[in-house]
C-alpha cells in the first residue's frame, strides 16, 4: 500500500510515557510511579471543575454546544477581546494545524527556533513546507530577523516560554521584532506556559490583547493543559484579528471539543485563586531544583514555566539517566532527540521532587 511521500520525512511525536505503560513494562505498582515528563499540573485541576463536570456526565447523548459560548465568554472577559477574536481547538496543537493549512503550502517556508515544540515542524511537513531553524538554542531575535529577511517565511513561530527549555523572550524585544515583520507573514506567539511567566516576571510576559491591538498579523496561542490542570480534557485556543480567525474557522471540524471539556475549561477559568496558588507552589519548589543543580554542578536553564531543563556534563548521559529513572518508577523527559544532553523535569509536589533528587543522586 502506498502512502503520502511527505510522511517519509516525518518522525512520530513521542509524548511522555504514560503510567500504565511503565506498569506493564517494569511491573511497578502504580502508586510507586511518579510522572514528571509532560508538564501537567501536579496539583490537578480546581475542585470546582470536578464538581461541575460530574453534574453533566448524564448528558453524553447530546452533541456539545458548537458555539462554545460559555468558554468564549470566559476568555473574552479574561483577555478583554471580542468573541470573533477567538477560536477553540482540541489542545493548542489543533489550532497550530489550522494555522499551517490556512496560511502555508508546499512552496512555503516556516521559521522556528532550533530547539522548540516539535509539532511546529511536524505540521509544516504535513503540507510539504520547508522548515527553517535558527542555530542558537535560545530565541535570538536578531538571528530570527536575519533569517526572515533572507528566507521570507510565511509563518514565524515564537514559543515563549519555550518548550522544552523553559526560557522566555523579553516582551519589549518581541514587540520590536514583530514591528519589523511584513504584514503578510503570520507571527505565532505560543504562550502555553504564559500564566507562569506572568507570575514570575512581567517583563517577559505578553497578553493577547496588546498583541492583536497593535498587530493584525499575530496570533496568540494558549492552553488549559498546563496551569489549569486539564491536560486530559484537551482544550486550547487561539486569539487574533477577526480576519485570521474567520479563515481558521473554515478548517475547524464541527463539535471538535467535548461537552465535558468545554465545561471543565469554563469553570477552571473562573477559579483564579486555585491556579495562582498552584503557580506559587511551583516556583517555591523550583528553588529546590536550582539549589540541587548548583550542589551537583549541573547547568540549569532559568525557567519561566512549570518545568526545569537540566543540562548534564560530558561524563553524564541524558538517555541513560532517563532510562535508569524509568526503571525506578520515575518518568522524566530525555532531550537527546533535540540534540541536547539534557533532561526536562516537571516541577512536581514536594514529595515527588524529593524522590527525584534522591533517585538522581544515586544514579549520577
Amino acid at each position: 500500500m502506498k502512502f503520502n511521500k511527505k510522511l517519509e520525512s516525518i518522525k512520530t511525536y513521542e509524548a511522555g510515557k504514560p503510567i500504565e505503560l511503565v506498569v506493564r513494562e517494569f511491573g511497578i505498582d502504580p502508586k510507586d510511579i511518579i510522572k514528571l515528563a509532560s508538564n501537567e499540573n501536579p496539583y490537578g485541576c480546581s475542585p470546582k471543575v470536578i464538581k461541575s463536570v460530574s453534574k453533566i456526565v448524564a448528558n453524553m447523548a447530546l452533541y456539545p454546544d458548537d458555539s462554545m459560548t460559555k468558554l468564549k465568554n470566559g476568555l473574552q472577559s479574561r483577555f478583554e477581546v471580542e468573541e470573533n477574536n477567538i477560536i477553540i481547538g482540541s489542545g493548542s496543537d489543533q489550532v497550530i494545524e489550522f494555522i499551517m493549512h490556512a496560511k502555508a503550502n508546499a512552496n512555503s517556508k516556516i521559521l522556528m527556533n532550533s530547539v522548540t515544540f516539535a509539532m511546529y515542524e511536524i505540521y509544516a511537513k504535513h503540507i510539504g513546507a520547508v522548515v527553517i531553524r535558527t542555530t542558537s538554542q535560545k530565541h535570538d531575535l536578531n538571528e530570527f530577523y536575519e533569517l526572515y529577511k533572507t528566507e521570507k517565511p510565511d509563518i514565524i513561530f515564537l514559543c515563549t516560554p519555550n518548550n522544552p527549555t523553559g526560557d522566555a523572550i523579553d516582551r519589549d524585544e518581541m514587540m520590536a521584532f514583530i514591528q519589523k515583520i511584513n504584514k503578510d507573514t503570520l507571527v505565532v506567539i505560543d504562550g502555553a506556559y504564559m500564566e507562569y511567566t506572568i507570575y514570575k516576571n512581567k517583563a517577559k510576559s505578553v497578553t493577547p490583547k496588546e498583541l492583536i491591538k497593535k498587530y493584525d498579523n499575530v496570533i496568540y496561542l494558549g492552553t488549559f493543559s498546563k496551569a489549569y490542570g486539564l491536560g486530559g480534557m484537551r482544550v486550547g485556543y487561539g486569539i487574533a484579528d477577526s480576519k485570521i480567525i474567520k479563515e481558521l474557522y473554515k478548517l475547524r471540524p464541527p463539535f471538535n471539543i467535548t461537552t465535558l471539556s468545554l465545561e471543565a475549561a469554563s469553570i477552571a477559568l473562573e477559579d483564579e485563586e486555585f491556579v495562582n496558588n498552584c503557580i506559587s507552589l511551583n516556583f517555591d519548589e523550583m528553588k529546590r531544583y536550582e539549589e540541587y543543580a548548583k550542589k551537583k554542578k549541573i547547568d540549569i536553564i532559568e525557567s519561566y514555566t512549570n518545568f526545569v531543563t537540566l543540562c548534564l556534563n560530558e561524563t553524564q548521559n541524558s538517555t541513560n539517566l532517563a532510562n535508569h529513572l524509568l526503571k525506578r518508577g520515575m518518568i522524566i523527559r530525555d532531550l537527546s532527540g533535540y540534540g541536547m544532553n539534557a533532561i526536562r523535569v516537571t516541577v512536581g509536589t514536594p514529595e515527588q521532587n524529593s524522590r527525584f533528587f534522591e533517585l538522581t543522586s544515586e544514579l549520577l
